[in-house]
């Protein structure tokens, strides 16, 4: 056990926190756009699209109860940048216009805390459709307190007890990153671990991030018997610790639990939860753990407790899938808390299928390996996982300048296939900073693939959305690819500015010559 001099804080009542939450108040949505917080393992197309799965098969479990006539609310807590609740949209109409089955109607609804990320969703471009459609809408919630949800869109709120269907909920790393208490199994009993920041008046003036940085911190230990009482809600796994651990650290996820009980009332069918993060749902991961450790990316997260999370629930009467097999980086579970939760049969197989039979966090292990490989692949593996992921546009970016050197060797079925591709990826791609680089890398490979009308479209949208691609190279392209549409005046056009940014440029003069001879 470890202590040093400094300020004791009960560990979910730390500064650290109220940091935390002054990082994402101050940063916004640059917390993610600037590569500060993690957020593709969680907001990819393949996790995208087995969520899509996962709510389609709860959609078709409530039709084939008979229960179509009221909507089902889709509530994201901590929806980041945005683009998990886009995908997970894209894929879940694509879903339900394929299948042309009757199921009840669906809202989506993106929370979070920061009103100025709220407001960002609302104006994005990428979200307008799903606005317009009914099927998109927005409020803040704040998972410590808040008991209902103010709807931006609908200027609706709802209370505990409005919603007629299951309330589903989807929390991507989000028990890791809100307040937890800190417990210690130790000699068959519970203690609490406080938190000791030696440095906390040191920094006071410090950006958010930076007083993290510096923190210093240790722990004090006295006991808890609060946790073992008969009125504790949390008896009954905290007696468990008492008898099966031992000098064992366990972060317990006390306020993530009052606020899934909170989410809970707001229906009378009870929820269903999706849930992936660091953190595992298996006893023995808490066996003689070490004190938690904070990973730092402009914020911090921790490690998710579903062990307590799942057996608190199960308590209860919930029904949780989590995969039989050890996860590497994501765990990824869906818990039913709803009446007779074996009776939601196409949502366990969709879990089956999409998470515990190749799923989020197996595909994210191929892919780590995938990228160091890209320089030795041929197009035969390149495009199957490419598809397997879903026609990730990260994914196009870092394979564009193998592919580039592949395609003069490419049969007429790969070109296709790339066109098809590119085009799927463009269609449900979220807009992102990345948004000029992926559609001037797009068209340069519609160009050396000979298809110069999407060529022509895609390097057009590169120089409206970044204007560093204003160069010649873009341009001359361009020239070529009016010049084989029989575009002549925009042909033209794009070659003779070509030349007044590169008088020299000897193809762009040759072209021009073929023009005005």
């Amino acid at each position: 056990m470890m202590h040093n001099e400094g300020q004791r804080f009960r560990f979910s009542e730390a500064p650290v926190w109220e940091w935390q939450r002054a990082y994402y108040e101050e940063r916004g949505l640059d917390a993610w756009t600037e590569n500060q917080v993690p957020q593709y393992i969680t907001s990819n197309p393949m996790i995208a699209a087995a969520y899509a799965e996962m709510i389609f098969g709860f959609l078709q479990d409530l039709a084939a109860k008979g229960k179509t006539s009221e909507p089902v609310t889709i509530l994201e807590l901590g929806a980041g940048v945005g683009r998990l609740a886009f995908q997970i949209l894209t894929k879940l109409i694509e879903l339900r216009d394929y299948a042309a089955t009757e199921l009840p109607a669906f809202r989506y609804v993106m929370t979070d805390l920061v009103m100025e990320n709220v407001v960002g969703w609302r104006n994005h471009p990428s979200m307008e459709p799903y606005i317009q459609q009914g099927v998109l809408d927005f409020a803040l919630f704040d998972a410590m307190k808040d008991t209902a949800l103010d709807l931006v869109v609908a200027g609706e709120t709802i209370q505990p007890g409005d919603l007629q269907q299951p309330l589903l909920i989807i929390a991507n790393y989000f028990f890791d990153s809100i307040p937890q208490e800190l417990l210690y199994v130790g000699e068959g009993q519970i203690y609490e671990c406080d938190l000791i920041l030696s440095s906390a008046e040191e920094h006071v003036n410090l950006a958010p991030s930076e007083k993290l940085k510096a923190m210093e911190i240790s722990y004090a230990y006295r006991l808890a018997p609060q946790y073992s009482a008969e009125s504790s809600p949390y008896r009954d796994v905290i007696s468990l610790y008492e008898d099966e651990l031992e000098d064992s650290h366990i972060l317990f996820p006390e306020a993530g639990l009052s606020c899934l009980e909170r989410l809970g009332t707001l229906s009378s069918a009870g929820y269903m939860l999706i849930t992936a993060d660091k953190g595992d749902h298996r006893l023995e991961y808490w066996k003689f753990a070490e004190p938690p450790e904070f990973v730092l990316h402009g914020s911090f997260s921790l490690t998710a407790n579903y062990h307590a999370i799942r057996y608190t629930l199960e308590q209860q009467g919930g029904l949780a899938c989590f995969t039989t097999h050890h996860y590497k980086d994501i765990n990824v579970g869906c818990i039913l808390m709803v009446a007779e939760p074996k009776s939601y049969v196409n949502t366990r197989l969709a879990y089956l299928r999409e998470v515990e039979r190749f799923g989020p966090d197996d595909f994210f292990s191929l892919k780590q390996w995938f990228d160091q490989q890209v320089t030795r692949m041929e197009l035969k593996q390149i495009l199957p996982f490419w598809r397997l992921g879903g026609y990730d546009a990260e994914f196009l970016i870092l394979c564009a300048e193998r592919i580039s050197d592949l395609l003069p060797d490419a049969t007429d079925e790969e070109m296709m296939d790339m066109r098809h591709g590119m085009h799927s990826m463009w269609s449900s791609y979220y807009v992102m900073d990345k948004q000029g680089e992926l559609s001037f890398i797009t068209g340069q490979l519609f160009h050396a693939m000979y298809m110069y009308e999407d060529a022509k479209y895609f390097l057009e949208r590169s120089m409206l959305s970044d204007k560093d691609k204003f160069n010649t190279d873009v341009l001359y392209d361009l020239a070529v690819c009016c010049y084989e549409l029989e575009m002549e005046e925009e042909a033209l056009a794009y070659t003779r500015k070509v030349l007044a940014l590169e008088p020299d440029h000897e193809e762009a003069g040759s072209l021009l010559e073929s023009l005005e001879g």
